[in-house]
């Protein structure tokens, strides 16, 4: 170390993708496009023997939190779709031998999806396209492409 240096790098840090993939996130929606990326990324996590964490985001932004009686009826409709989602993951995951979590986290998608990967310590995080016409990526694969500090991958 030089002089005046602080800096101490004989510390191993996590550092992102850079001994190989530990951990992926995925971004799940229910929609094709989510079972899609899920999918993708299910063979790489089994290829690289990393851990899958698939995410369910509840935007809680949108007008049913604005009265109480919004917040439990988009509650109540929320955890309906997650235990969906996890009976579709469970059917879709089974007989491939790897580590997997699903995680339902409340609030921005990208953002949601940024701070599970944080707290998985994940490599990479992957969703699905929109297949809404006009838009080529999507808000939140869009957002994520911009932002993320982590690399994305968008899955048609």
């Amino acid at each position: 170390m030089a002089e005046g240096d602080s800096t101490d790098n004989t510390q191993p840090g996590f550092e992102i993708g850079k001994d190989g993939l530990s951990g992926i996130v995925v971004g799940m929606d229910g929609s094709p496009a989510s079972f899609h990326a899920a999918a993708w990324a299910a063979g790489l996590a089994r290829r690289e023997r990393a851990r899958l964490v698939l995410v369910y985001v509840e935007a809680v932004a949108g007008v049913a939190y604005w009265s109480p009686m919004g917040v439990a009826v988009a509650s109540e409709a929320a955890e309906s779709l997650v235990e969906e989602l996890k009976k579709e993951i469970v059917a879709h995951l089974r007989g491939i031998d790897i580590d997997w979590d699903f995680v339902h986290h409340r609030g921005d998608p990208a953002v949601g999806l940024e701070q599970v990967s944080e707290q998985y310590r994940a490599d990479l995080i992957v969703v699905g396209r929109s297949r809404r016409r006009g838009g080529l990526l999507g808000t939140v694969p869009a957002t994520l492409v911009v932002e993320a500090i982590r690399p994305v991958v968008v899955v048609p």
